[in-house]
């Protein structure tokens, strides 16, 4: 616990995020719930509003003063993305709304010019919806087949079937990287190997790993990484998708409009290079140098001493949940991240919940976007705690009293 202290310490500034100061129904705030969003640093909320206020212009195609300041602080965040996950090129950096679109783009593009009836995509069972469904709708237009991994009563893959499941049919595997759901880290670099070792590209699904340790993507050597900025104390509606410029320059755009084009006429249009021909339309500028912002706040704490502070929560938070008569936990992975997901007993995630709010405690209920996880365990929902930087014992331990006098209640 005094190395738990000592960490926090290091890094930890409640200062910066003055949404955590305020009450909910009469309580402090204790918010538990950043595997679904985290909060903002001050630099990041001030950035957006610098922007709006001082330089706010269209971006790449205007000559005055504020498009070539905006069009510059845009691209020096393309900068900054790169070297935060060591891409090789700034044009491999493509900016999306987040994940979702980020998965979306690939799917539509990649299954268009690449997938053929019979041909299969391999998932895990552990997949949030974002990683299942865009797949799934490209396998039925293009008469493809979805395969998937399962994972163990511990909430790990069972990596032993990948042989088996990767053929000659597969034309790509998209896999998590960390499951919001059960906390578990996957052995990608392994998946990658593997599937390489076969000539199949390898896309990672990495919101929930950005914020929580280090991504270098030349070292890994994935094809395709997509990541959100609001699970990394940036602002909603951005997040990247980068993609090795060999697989980039192969596939099609995703959405046609401004930017992503060379030259337009009514008989043919070409496309732009990279990475314009992926981002159609006005981009959301104020938001990319927020996640700039949100990069550096990161950095200048360190992913590592991040990590290490959040895996101490983690431990001291299952040790005190261990002791409460009848929890079930959902992921017990020896690697895994502070995500708690769990039941008590009988009890429905909903009221439990729905009483921690009364007690100013935020978490997230229901299935997490992950149905096939749920049906797996046959329940219809968990409990589910994910810890961040600005958290703390305190308010684990007011947690925990939290879910005793819940659990009285609906017992």
């Amino acid at each position: 616990m005094k190395k738990l202290l000592q960490i926090q310490q290091m890094i930890y500034n409640r200062s910066d995020f003055k949404i955590l100061d305020q009450k909910v129904n009469n309580k402090p705030l204790i918010y538990f719930d950043n595997g679904a969003t985290t909060q903002k640093p001050q630099v990041v909320i001030d950035a957006i509003t610098h922007y709006y206020e001082t330089i706010n212009s269209n971006i790449h195609r205007g000559v005055h003063s504020l498009s070539q300041i905006a069009t510059e602080q845009f691209e020096a965040a393309r900068r900054s993305v790169q070297n935060y996950i060591n891409a090789k090129h700034t044009h491999e950096v493509i900016f999306t709304r987040g994940t979702t679109e980020s998965i979306n783009l690939i799917a539509s593009s990649f299954g268009r010019e690449f997938l053929n009836p019979g041909d299969e995509v391999l998932i895990s069972e552990m997949e949030h919806h974002a990683n299942i469904v865009p797949w799934q709708m490209i396998c039925e237009q293009k008469g493809a087949k979805l395969r998937v991994i399962p994972f163990d009563e511990n909430g790990v893959l069972q990596i032993e079937l990948l042989d088996q499941l990767i053929t000659s049919k597969t034309k790509i595997v998209a896999i998590t990287h960390i499951s919001n759901v059960l906390g578990t880290i996957n052995p990608i670099k392994l998946i990658i190997d593997k599937a390489h070792s076969k000539g199949i590209p390898v896309m990672i699904d990495g919101a929930q790993a950005v914020s929580h340790e280090k991504v270098d993507v030349q070292a890994l050597d994935c094809d395709f990484y997509c990541f959100s900025g609001h699970k990394m104390y940036a602002p909603m509606g951005i997040g990247v998708m980068y993609g090795k410029e060999e697989w980039l320059n192969k596939m099609p755009p995703y959405q046609g409009g401004g930017e992503m084009i060379s030259q337009v006429t009514f008989e043919k249009t070409t496309y732009n290079e990279l990475p314009f021909k992926f981002e159609a339309g006005t981009p959301s500028v104020g938001d990319v140098i927020g996640l700039q912002k949100a990069i550096e706040y990161i950095q200048s704490i360190g992913v590592e001493k991040i990590a290490e502070y959040e895996h101490q929560l983690l431990h001291y938070a299952m040790q005190k949940l261990e002791q409460i008569p009848g929890i079930q936990f959902y992921g017990v992975s020896p690697q895994k991240v502070a995500v708690i997901s769990f039941n008590l007993g009988t009890l429905h995630p909903y009221d439990v919940g729905f009483l921690l709010d009364q007690m100013g405690i935020a978490v997230r209920t229901g299935h997490h976007c992950a149905q096939p996880i749920m049906q797996k365990f046959q329940i219809p929902g968990t409990i589910r705690a994910s810890f961040a930087l600005y958290n703390t014992k305190e308010e684990i331990d007011f947690f925990i009293e939290a879910l005793h006098k819940a659990k009285m209640m609906l017992e």
